[in-house]
């Protein structure tokens, strides 16, 4: 899909979101990073998804101090699932802002930015009228030295530090409450005409290493997710193969193949269009001929 939209609003008003869930080992550096930003967000709402530890003491606190932070207190299931959980969370806390707004984030309460992180995500968007999507790069310790976090590409905007122009956001109709949502949003945008970076040098540091918390029936819905964008089973294959790997985990690709066969089984509803589910679909393989080496020639 081409795209058509002339875009010359210059990026002013920054808003972030931020869910928690008993977050409380690692939300004050969270939050005292972003409070020391040399360019502060203009609304910050963190949003406590039912927490049973001293998270929202800490909000409180933080929200007290500071104007432009608010607190507001969710109630929800137990347990701490991905996807559908976290964006339901994601979705109280954005009700509750204005719509003033030029650029929204989807931040995660483990992470440490630096000093400069927002300026410098507000550049990034000003240069570039076409870019949807963006965000740095989460960094994990291991043995006392913090490297790339490698779940993902380093091409791959991650969801614990989403940023989104407003116009994109607006057009892939919000955030989707499924695991999987962080890959369905970058897939729509494109979708929709909108460019998705990474910003290079921009890193994080993701203080809880991805799915270090979650439980096994969490893993199972990952080959859910997939059925659920479309992806079809010869993809679906391939990325859960891939996940494997670079996870080090046979049983990551036996649970997602039968996650997958339980949503074909069950037909469950799809989140994507029959045209979206075609771009995907079209976008996936053209990725993985061109890491083959079967590029067309122009």
């Amino acid at each position: 899909m081409a795209f058509n939209q002339k875009i010359d609003i210059k990026i002013v008003r920054v808003y972030i979101v931020m869910p928690v869930h008993n977050e409380e080992a690692v939300l004050e550096r969270s939050l005292e990073s972003l409070v020391k930003q040399d360019r502060c967000p203009d609304q910050l709402v963190v949003v406590d998804d039912n927490s049973t530890d001293n998270s929202f003491e800490i909000i409180e606190r933080y929200a007290g101090n500071h104007e432009w932070i608010k607190s507001v207190k969710l109630k929800s299931g137990p347990g701490h699932l991905p996807g559908e959980k976290v964006i339901k969370a994601f979705q109280a806390g954005f009700e509750q802002l204005d719509n003033n707004f030029e650029l929204v984030c989807k931040f995660d309460a483990d992470i440490v930015f630096p000093s400069d992180y927002l300026r410098k995500l507000v550049e990034e968007f000003n240069r570039n009228p076409k870019l949807g999507v963006s965000g740095g790069l989460p960094m994990i310790e291991i043995n006392g030295e913090w490297v790339f976090e490698d779940i993902a590409s380093v091409n791959h905007v991650r969801g614990p530090v989403k940023a989104y122009r407003k116009q994109c956001f607006e057009a892939i109709d919000g955030l989707k409450a499924s695991i999987g949502w962080d890959t369905i949003d970058v897939l729509l945008a494109r979708f929709n005409g909108w460019e998705v970076k990474t910003i290079p040098g921009l890193y994080v540091k993701h203080l809880k290493p991805t799915g270090k918390t979650y439980s096994r029936s969490a893993r199972l819905l990952q080959g859910k997710a997939l059925y659920r964008m479309r992806y079809g089973w010869v993809i679906s294959l391939l990325a859960l193969a891939k996940g494997a790997v670079k996870r080090r985990q046979f049983q990551f690709f036996v649970n997602g193949i039968q996650g997958y066969w339980n949503a074909w089984a069950g037909n469950d509803s799809f989140l994507v269009s029959e045209a979206e589910g075609k771009f995907i679909r079209s976008y996936r393989w053209k990725n993985i001929l061109n890491k083959f080496g079967f590029r067309k020639n122009h």
